[in-house]
């Protein structure tokens, strides 16, 4: 035998191994019982297993009879890599930048998935940058108006700091509106801000620091409003649709879309009022003893005038008649209700200042007895008022128009039947029969001017007071444009060959339309024929138009026409007998018709359900909302609104003028009281200070501003500044000397209360020679 080498047991050789007993199933796992202290126990078959040493490095030798004394614990290598961490880290931040780089690149690379997950949700964080709230405002408003209006509505998705800084920019969405030629002018912009913010204040009277998210700037609900309105009506969207009977087999005279309410009324007599969303009628106002011919509504007021000679007001809300106000002799066959507005007024000396006229809502009444006649619109915590009505044969009119308490004025002049009217401000418009048009002073009733020129029946007059103009349509197939500063016509559009008798105005079209079956689009300005829109067979029967559309009506067909080309977008009506009247705002349109010898009103919805913010602008640019206060007699005072930069040459610098130090106005806490005691220095008067009483002072309250940038400044009595005064270094109220003036910074979002209107980022200079309401508040 070879030394070393073990002898082979008999149980190898010769004999079989002795049978061992079968395992038992057993359900749970083997117990281990290797201590790790201690080296593990042999494999039973010792060519089969690994040395001991190799398992334990500190196990004594095979076949040793006792073990060794166990050698002192090896220092595990993590505890050792955290030992020398500090000095690893040491090593690492005196090497150069490029090594350090690579010895990174080098760790990652042999980096398990694991690590680099953690890795990375700790660099994402600390890597990120919202650069769009760390930089200053005007360099934000100069990024954000390179992008697409699509990619602003993803971009304001992503926070609700993007979302704020992106919806509250007046510069990037007045932009928008330029760049994709919604951007109209003659104050439309103005209007739609001021219905905006009128109507947030009449919902939101107490805005907080815990609503969610600052309103958006009403620029970005007037593009997305118009953006709808091209996209959704022109580029050929399928509405949804709804028919339902009206008014039995009668013609509709008038057809009014308000508030959500389709307002109808008939020669039967009656006026409707029904749900646009389902057809139902909502309610029916009766009292009317003669066709109703012409309608006005202001919010829950609805104004018609009849045949029976009577002007009734009514309560949309409850469906009742406060006031029947007589006094006209004939038919009452036009009518409009005047909204304060502010208005350029010259005053003696040939002083032009800006004034609130009229001072209250005024209702205008045209009628078959050649004359107008002026009434207040009556509030509805006013006293009602029951005139004479048609039965009373025995009655004089004029005399109860006397002795009635809201009649103002009697405008005579007109030889023949008054047939249309519009009013704005201080000016009235009226086209008689007797083929001229006359403009009238609403407040003192005083005529203006006698416009003659048509050579026969005048039936429609638009009033433009952007371009101080007038435009009247006439029998005589001509559209005459009158200058109301000298009386004069500056153009005679010539073209149809039949009744103008239908018009309509825009910021950038005229729109006339004729029984020789054509409308006519023209330039406002210069008179020039755009287009001409021929594809109906019969008379024009009703029409109305924006920047966008017109609809048309005429021998069994309801037309939609692109203004901007003249081309046919489609036919919503065909097949019926005659189409009576159409109104549309925003995403509604609505028509009556008669089929069959029934009355049928059609209604589409052009809008989806998320389409919630999308507000309509109404003809002529006259919204419901009152944005200024009404609580005034018409007694002579000038007011004040500032309006909006809008004028191209006008930076940006200057208009997103957002970031005034919040420590400016911090510093500003000026007790009211105090602040009136505190003498002032007052300027010089001058020539144009002697028409207004002055008041020499302004008490100014800054109250100190809220943590996200806001504040508040009060008016507190009435005052006339004695000279102008600009934004140049008054940003600090409290120390300006002449202390009759102040610098407002709008900040984001919670527009004006009451009368004075402020956007996000503009400064606010006050003029001279203007009366400050003790009512008006700024919240900015």
């Amino acid at each position: 035998m070879m030394e070393g080498v073990e002898t082979t047991s008999e149980f190898e050789i010769g004999n079989p191994a002795p049978p061992r007993k079968k395992a038992r199933a057993s359900g749970l796992p083997p117990i281990s019982t290797v201590n790790a202290a201690a080296p593990p126990s042999p494999l039973p078959s010792p060519h089969g297993s690994p040395t001991p040493e190799s398992i334990w490095p500190s196990a004594p030798p095979s076949g040793a009879s006792s073990p060794l004394p166990q050698a002192p614990l090896q220092p595990d290598l993590s505890l050792t890599t955290l030992l020398t961490l500090p000095s690893l880290l040491a090593h690492f931040t005196n090497l150069p930048p490029a090594l350090q780089s690579h010895l990174l690149l080098t760790l990652l690379r042999h980096s398990p998935l694991p690590v680099l997950r953690t890795l990375h949700s700790v660099l994402t964080p600390t890597l990120a940058r919202d650069f769009l709230t760390l930089l200053p405002p005007e360099l934000v408003s100069q990024i954000l108006s390179h992008l697409p209006f699509s990619t602003l509505a993803r971009a304001s998705r992503v926070s609700k700091a993007w979302r704020a800084i992106i919806d509250s920019d007046p510069v990037l969405w007045r932009d928008l509106l330029h760049s994709t030629k919604t951007w109209f002018g003659r104050d439309s912009e103005q209007a739609f801000a001021n219905a905006v913010l009128a109507r947030r204040a009449r919902e939101h009277p107490s805005p907080t620091l815990h609503d969610p998210l600052p309103l958006p700037h009403p620029y970005k609900i007037l593009f997305k409003s118009r953006h709808l309105t091209r996209t959704h009506w022109i580029n050929n969207r399928e509405p949804k649709h709804l028919s339902f009977p009206a008014h039995g087999s009668s013609v509709v005279t008038c057809l009014l879309f308000s508030h959500g309410r389709i307002i109808s009324a008939s020669d039967d007599h009656s006026i409707h009022v029904y749900s646009p969303v389902t057809g139902e009628l909502l309610r029916s106002l009766k009292g009317h003893q003669g066709g109703v011919w012409a309608l006005a509504a202001n919010k829950d007021i609805l104004v018609s005038g009849s045949t029976d000679r009577t002007v009734r007001i009514w309560d949309l809300s409850t469906g009742r008649c406060s006031h029947v106000f007589s006094g006209h002799t004939s038919t009452v066959r036009c009518l409009a209700i005047v909204k304060p507005e502010i208005i350029d007024v010259e005053l003696e000396g040939r002083i032009m200042a800006r004034q609130k006229w009229p001072k209250r809502p005024l209702i205008v009444t045209g009628s078959r007895d050649h004359s107008l006649r002026v009434w207040t619109l009556p509030r509805p915590d006013e006293p009602e008022y029951q005139g004479f009505g048609v039965e009373d044969t025995d009655a004089d009119p004029g005399e109860d128009a006397d002795e009635n308490p809201y009649h103002r004025l009697h405008l005579e002049g007109h030889t023949l039947a008054v047939r249309a009217l519009a009013a704005r401000g201080r000016t009235l418009v009226s086209g008689s029969y007797d083929c001229t048009v006359r403009i009238w002073d609403i407040i003192t009733g005083a005529c203006k001017w006698v416009l003659e020129g048509h050579t026969q029946k005048v039936y429609s007059v638009v009033l433009d007071p952007s371009r101080n103009q007038a435009c009247s349509g006439s029998m005589d197939g001509t559209v005459r444009i009158w200058n109301l500063d000298n009386g004069n016509c500056q153009h005679t559009l010539i073209g149809h060959t039949s009744l103008v008798g239908l018009l309509g105005l825009s910021p950038s079209y005229l729109v006339s339309a004729a029984a020789d079956s054509t409308l006519r689009i023209w330039d406002p300005d210069s008179g020039e024929l755009r287009h001409t829109l021929a594809a109906h067979t019969g008379a024009i029967t009703c029409f109305q138009h924006d920047e966008f559309k017109v609809l048309s009506g005429s021998d069994g067909t309801l037309k939609m026409w692109d203004i901007r080309d003249g081309t046919v977008v489609r036919d919503l009506l065909t097949g019926i007998t005659g189409v009576w009247q159409v109104v549309f705002e925003g995403r509604w349109c609505v028509a009556a018709s008669n089929r069959s010898d029934s009355t049928v009103l059609d209604v589409w919805d052009f809008g989806d359900d998320e389409d919630k913010d999308w507000i309509g602008e109404p003809p002529g640019g006259i919204y419901d909302e009152d944005w200024l206060s009404e609580d005034e007699d018409d007694e002579l005072g000038p007011h004040f609104v500032k309006e909006f930069l809008d004028d191209p040459e006008v930076t940006d610098t200057e208009a997103m003028d957002q970031d005034m130090i919040a420590s400016e106005l911090d510093s500003s806490n000026v007790d009211p009281q105090s602040a009136r005691n505190q003498e002032r220095n007052t300027p010089e008067r001058s020539d144009m200070d002697e028409d207004v009483p002055i008041v020499p002072s302004i008490g100014l309250q800054i109250l100190k501003p809220l943590p996200i940038g806001l504040a508040k400044a009060v008016i507190q009595q009435q005052a006339v500044l004695t000279r102008s005064v600009h934004s140049e270094g008054l940003a600090d109220p409290t120390t300006h000397k002449d202390r009759q003036s102040f610098l407002i910074t709008a900040k984001p979002q919670l527009g004006p209360e009451y009368g004075l209107t402020v956007f996000v980022g503009v400064d606010i200079s006050l003029p001279c020679n203007v009366l400050y309401d003790a009512t008006v508040v700024l919240i900015y």
